[in-house]
């Protein structure tokens, strides 16, 4: 932890650095110019000719992968995780195979050779810049130690500078922390209007918190972006049709690999090769659940439904062939009949058993919230978290589910996405 004469004379080259790299527009225009001229550089000096017809093509659809690359690249990166070098490549892949099969099915003349050109120039820019700015310096944020601002020393991977006195002059930071509804006296209010004006940035507590943590502490309910205590409803009846949709594909090339894993689990042990278990749903409605059987086919005493709900690590239950399931998340497929039923979702909260969400309920002040939004296949609280069994984990997890809810968006949909390939191919958080 560094005091304010300490972080006084430290140097403003890293912080010019970084914010010039980090700088949106400046960003994508080196991407651009790079795109466009490393590849008309080699074409040049080898001595290859490109028609003027395909010329005008591939400038127009590497610029379109450029540009929409780079906004979807810069929304993902602003949530809390997100590390910028894991989706630089699979989000300009994208962009750029969207613009070859473009021009693939208009049938216009194009050059693989220069697209590939600038696709690989494009992409190292951006590595660059992640490397950069990763050399820089942790983010550097003064603090008004007053109301909850004195415990934001807790959040780490930030270098936290103490302001003791208002008189003194302010130092080089990337913004200031405060306890916007905390009882501040004058001259502290002053400062803070003087920094706001100057172009300081000025954070509420809890805002830091939730981007650097992905959590929503639950004090009270939380509010989307939009001040409602209800997700988007457009987004939420595009994102239905869109998971109803992928749904249908991915069950048409999908089944005959489920029937083979069906096969598998009943050669594998004794029992039905699907388990269904009733869990609760969106707004609150219960509905069975679908998926492939992981344990040992046992009858479950109704008095013993919540202890037979949880899993726990090295559970006997599970089968052999259930733990390679499970670790890859290979069990879960078999919801796609839920999405295509309008009980899911491929991404929300993971919905739990009846007998789990009763006895959570009880405990967990707005633990209902929750099933505002449809339950997913996978969700926010499952790439950060994973599993989880005990009331103290679940309130975390909860946290978590509320910063999806409050954060629904297209966006954080996507990271999701790029997240759970990731824990599918590490097996994070499965028991």
């Amino acid at each position: 932890m560094m005091n304010v004469s300490q972080a006084a004379n430290l140097g403003k080259a890293t912080i010019s650095r970084k914010s010039i790299i980090g700088n949106s527009l400046i960003q994508v225009s080196v991407a651009l110019v790079l795109a466009f001229s490393v590849p008309t550089a080699l074409f040049w000096l080898s001595g290859w000719i490109l028609l003027e017809d395909a010329r005008i093509n591939v400038y127009i659809g590497i610029a379109a992968a450029v540009i929409v690359g780079h906004y979807f690249f810069r929304r993902l990166i602003a949530f809390p995780g997100a590390r910028s070098s894991s989706y630089v490549m699979p989000i300009f892949s994208t962009t750029f195979l969207c613009v070859v099969t473009g021009f693939f099915f208009l049938r216009v003349d194009y050059n693989r050779t220069f697209i590939v050109a600038a696709y690989a120039s494009g992409v190292t820019w951006y590595f660059a810049c992640h490397f950069i700015g990763s050399r820089a310096r942790q983010r550097r944020l003064a603090v008004v130690p007053l109301g909850k601002a004195r415990k934001v020393n807790r959040i780490p991977n930030i270098d936290w500078m103490w302001l003791h006195d208002s008189a003194h002059m302010l130092p080089e930071c990337d913004g200031i922390v405060v306890d916007l509804h905390a009882n501040l006296p004058d001259q502290w209010e002053r400062f803070i209007a003087e920094q706001a004006i100057s172009g300081t940035p000025v954070y509420h507590v809890k805002q830091i918190e939730e981007s650097v943590t992905g959590r929503v502490d639950i004090e009270h309910l939380s509010e989307n972006s939009f001040g409602s205590l209800i997700p988007g409803l457009a987004y939420i009846k595009i994102k239905q049709w869109i998971d109803v949709s992928a749904a249908l594909v991915a069950g048409v090339i999908l089944l005959p690999a489920l029937i083979l894993i069906a096969l598998a689990v009943k050669l594998d042990s004794p029992g039905p090769a699907f388990f269904w278990q009733r869990r609760v749903g969106y707004r609150a409605y219960p509905f069975p659940i679908f998926k492939f059987r992981t344990m040992h086919h046992r009858p479950v005493e109704s008095h013993d439904a919540r202890h037979s709900a949880i899993t726990r690590d090295g559970d006997d239950r599970i089968t052999g062939l259930g733990r390679f399931l499970r670790r890859s998340r290979i069990d879960e497929l078999p919801q796609i009949l839920n999405i295509l039923r309008g009980e899911m979702s491929w991404i929300g909260p993971r919905p739990e058993a009846c007998a789990l969400s009763e006895w959570y309920e009880a405990e967990i002040p707005f633990y209902r919230y929750r099933h505002i939004v449809r339950p997913g296949i996978t969700g926010w609280a499952q790439v950060n978290q994973g599993h989880v069994a005990t009331v103290e984990d679940v309130n975390d997890k909860l946290q978590y589910d509320f910063y999806y809810i409050k954060y629904f968006s297209p966006w954080l949909d996507m990271l999701i996405v790029f997240r759970t390939i990731r824990t599918m191919l590490t097996g994070f958080g499965s028991k």
